[in-house]
C-alpha cells in the first residue's frame, strides 16, 4: 500500500546509495531524470545525480530501502564529465521531445472528444423528436470516426482530464471508443467500421423513453424492470425512423444486452451479430466502471476486467475478451498504480505491452496539466509494484490523481514519422 513520504533528511551526494528515495529539487528541464522524486536502482543513476553538481539531496527514510552510506570527499573525474554533460543534454533534449509528442498526442485526443461529444450530445437528444434529422448527423459523425480508424496508423487510447458535464455522451463516447480500438486491432472494414461506431453511439437511445429513475433504481418490481428492459425495443423503434442504421448497426441496438450463454434480454439468444458482440462486451466493461450502474460501487478499471474475465466470461466471445484486456493492458487507463521506486502515478494509456503502460507521475509540487507522463517502455528498470485503491489514498493525492468518478476516454491516431 502506497504511503506518503511525509519525513525527509538532507544528505550529501557523496551518501547516496542503491536503494534511497530521492527527491532533485531542480526544475524538470535542468536534470536528466523522468521525474523529480525517485528510488535510486542503479550506479548509474548515482553518477548522474553527482554530475549535476549538486551538494545535498533530500531523501525519504520511510521510502527507502537502504541507508545513506558514509560523507567522503569523492568527486567525478574532471576528464568525464563534458562526456556526461554531452549525453545528459542529449537525453534532456529526447526527453523534452518525447514528452512532446505524449502532449500532442492528448491533445488531439481531448479536441476530437470535444468536438464528438458535441454532435453526440445534441444528436442523441434529437432523435426522438427529430430521427431522420440527428440520424443524419450521427451518421457523419461515425463515417468521419470510420475514416480516421480505417486510414491511420496505431489507434492511441488516452484517459481525458476532467469533464465537468455530464450527459449520455460520455458512456456513448466510452463504448464507440472502446468498440473502434478493438475493430481497428480485428482489422475491421471501413463499412464495418461505421456500422460499429453508429450502433455504438446509439445503442442506449431507448433510455430516453424510461423515466430517469427507473434507470437508477438498485431494485426495480417486475413491471418496472419489464419497462427498463423495453429500452431496447424503443432504441430500435427510434433507430428505423431516422433512416440511417443498416441491418448490423440495427442489431447493435437490439442485442447490446444479450450474452453469448442466452442470458441476456430482452430474447435471451446466444446467436449475436458479431458487431453486436464487440459492443456488449465494451458497455460491460464501462458499466462496472461507470458511477450509473445501479448494481454496484464503480470498480477500478483492473477489477472491472477481473469480473470480465473470472465471473463473466462466458457471456462473450473469448477472443474479443482476450483483445480487450490487452488492448487496455493489466493496468488499464485510470488505474492508480504504485511503482517498484515508491512513486505513484495514474495509469493515462496502455503501452505495447500489456504491463508497461504511459503513467502521470504524482507530484504535488507541480499542476497536473504539467506534471511528467512516463513510457514505461522507456524506463526498463520500473515495474509496476500494484494498483491502488482510490479510497486509500489521502484526499488530497486522491484529488490530484484522479477526482472523476466517471473515467472517459478517447483516441488519437500515431502519425507516421516523416
Amino acid at each position: 500500500m502506497w504511503t506518503r513520504p511525509e519525513h525527509s533528511e538532507i544528505i550529501q551526494t557523496s551518501q547516496l546509495a542503491i536503494g534511497l528515495f530521492v527527491d532533485i529539487d531542480l526544475p524538470w528541464s535542468a536534470h536528466p531524470f523522468l521525474y523529480s522524486k525517485f528510488r535510486i536502482t542503479s550506479a548509474d543513476q548515482i553518477a548522474e545525480i553527482r554530475a549535476l553538481g549538486l551538494a545535498q539531496v533530500k531523501y525519504f527514510p520511510n521510502k527507502s530501502t537502504a541507508a545513506p552510506g558514509p560523507v567522503t570527499e569523492e568527486k567525478p573525474a574532471p576528464e568525464q564529465r563534458p562526456a556526461t554533460v554531452e549525453a545528459r543534454c542529449n537525453f534532456e533534449e529526447q526527453k523534452r521531445a518525447k514528452l512532446q509528442s505524449q502532449k500532442d498526442e492528448a491533445r488531439r485526443a481531448e479536441r476530437g472528444w470535444e468536438n464528438a461529444a458535441k454532435q453526440t450530445r445534441e444528436a442523441l437528444s434529437g432523435l426522438k423528436h427529430s430521427p431522420k434529422q440527428a440520424g443524419q448527423q450521427l451518421a457523419r459523425l461515425s463515417r468521419e470516426t470510420a475514416d480516421k480508424v480505417a486510414a491511420g496508423g496505431e489507434i492511441l487510447l488516452h484517459l481525458l482530464g476532467d469533464k465537468k458535464d455530464d450527459g449520455p455522451q460520455f458512456h456513448a463516447l466510452n463504448v464507440m471508443t472502446l468498440s473502434m480500438v478493438l475493430g481497428k486491432a480485428l482489422k475491421l472494414g471501413e463499412v464495418e467500421l461505421t456500422d460499429l461506431a453508429l450502433g455504438a453511439l446509439a445503442h442506449d437511445v431507448g433510455n430516453t423513453r424510461v423515466p430517469p429513475h427507473l434507470l437508477k433504481a438498485k431494485v426495480r418490481a417486475k413491471h418496472e424492470e419489464d419497462f427498463y428492459r423495453a429500452h431496447v425495443h424503443y432504441g430500435v423503434d427510434i433507430a428505423r425512423e431516422a433512416g440511417v442504421f443498416s441491418p448490423s448497426a440495427l442489431a447493435i441496438i437490439e442485442e447490446h444486452h444479450e450474452f453469448l450463454d442466452g442470458s441476456g434480454f430482452p430474447r435471451g439468444t446466444k446467436k449475436l451479430n458479431p458487431l453486436a458482440q464487440i459492443v456488449c462486451l465494451v458497455d460491460r466493461y464501462d458499466r462496472l466502471c461507470g458511477p450509473e450502474s445501479p448494481e454496484r460501487a464503480p470498480l477500478m478499471p483492473a477489477e472491472a476486467l477481473a469480473v470480465l474475465f473470472a465471473r463473466e466470461s462466458s457471456k462473450f466471445d473469448q477472443k474479443l475478451l482476450g483483445l480487450l484486456i490487452k488492448s487496455l493492458g493489466v493496468y488499464p487507463p485510470g488505474t492508480i498504480v504504485m511503482l517498484n521506486d515508491g512513486s505513484l502515478g495514474l495509469v493515462v494509456s496502455p503501452g505495447r505491452q500489456s504491463l508497461r503502460p504511459k503513467i502521470l507521475i504524482y507530484d504535488p509540487d507541480t499542476d497536473k496539466k504539467d506534471a511528467v507522463v512516463i513510457d514505461m517502455d522507456d524506463v526498463p528498470e520500473l515495474k509496476i509494484e500494484e494498483a491502488v485503491r482510490p479510497d486509500s489514498l489521502p484526499m488530497d493525492v486522491l484529488l490530484w490523481l484522479n477526482p472523476r468518478r466517471r473515467l472517459s476516454y478517447f483516441f488519437s491516431m500515431e502519425v507516421a514519422a516523416d
